[in-house]
């Protein structure tokens, strides 16, 4: 059984589609670890009346992403979870989503897996996995350098983040859990699937499972569309702000090689300073 964990922030309206599409799946062998970090909005009571069947941890506001995140998997691995998924509440799963998952764990029993997203709105795929090269500071999508007759199955991938991502339990055995110290919100995903990699473990991206996602609803988003110079200060500095330079270089001086970390950290800062402007 695949431990599905859930970290939700008030919208319910998001929450009750996600986990309404995971109900409506040809796979029913999973079960659902909501972990709610303190939402205002009824979440709570609507989980308990739409969706008993959910087990719900509660937050009190002040874990973010990451440890919430965090709580779920200890709780799942405490009830003898194999393999955990991290999945968003702002998004749907297609029908045969599960289904396509379990296809792929006797393939790879060992590897972290995540999943193609699609626009929800166009149905267009969106995502589909990235190569990194820290030499060059530059990321490959792979989706982009894919034909679409081979858009499907497995795809070799260096990064992946944490929509969707099936990880099995020996990863967290031997890596640990997500770094909710250094990455209370963002990048704790890519940081993640950089330490399994390094420690052995294989990332692809399944082709076959997907994701239909919101990417105009992230906060980051939101953030880029009324420009402001708070928001501008936010994108670079602020817990969710997807720019943030602290996150960034944690990340560098974790994960990029040696060598190539000063070019990384110049290039990569300009990135986020410039690119907040000219977007």
């Amino acid at each position: 059984m695949i431990y599905i964990v859930i970290p939700v922030f008030n919208r319910k309206h998001y929450t009750r589609e996600c986990l309404l599409s995971l109900r409506k799946g040809t796979n029913k062998d999973y079960k659902v670890i909501v972990v709610d970090d303190g939402s205002t909005d009824g979440t709570a009571d609507m989980l308990r009346r739409e969706f008993p069947e959910v087990e719900v941890l509660f937050g009190n506001g002040s874990l973010f992403w990451t440890a919430s995140v965090n709580l779920g998997i200890r709780h799942a691995l405490q009830a003898g979870a194999q393999y955990i998924m991290t999945l968003n509440n702002d998004l749907e799963v297609a029908p045969d989503f599960l289904e396509n998952t379990y296809k792929f764990i006797p393939v790879k029993p060992s590897a972290v897996i995540g999943a193609l997203e699609l626009d929800a709105l166009t149905r267009e795929p969106a995502f589909g996995g990235e190569i990194i090269d820290f030499k060059r500071n530059k990321v490959r999508y792979l989706l982009q350098e894919l034909p679409k007759d081979k858009q499907k199955g497995l795809h070799r991938v260096s990064q992946l983040p944490g929509r969707g991502l099936l990880i099995p339990r020996t990863v967290f055995e031997t890596v640990g859990l997500f770094d909710q110290d250094n990455f209370p919100h963002y990048v704790a995903d890519y940081d993640f699937t950089h330490t399994a990699l390094r420690h052995g473990f294989e990332l692809y991206c399944n082709y076959d499972a997907k994701l239909y996602t919101y990417p105009e609803e992230s906060g980051e988003r939101q953030n880029r569309k009324s420009k402001s110079v708070r928001n501008f200060y936010k994108h670079l500095f602020d817990i969710k702000g997807g720019g943030n330079l602290r996150d960034f270089t944690r990340f560098t001086l974790k994960n990029c090689p040696r060598p190539y970390i000063p070019y990384y950290l110049v290039n990569g800062y300009a990135r986020r300073i410039l690119g907040y402007v000219l977007k």
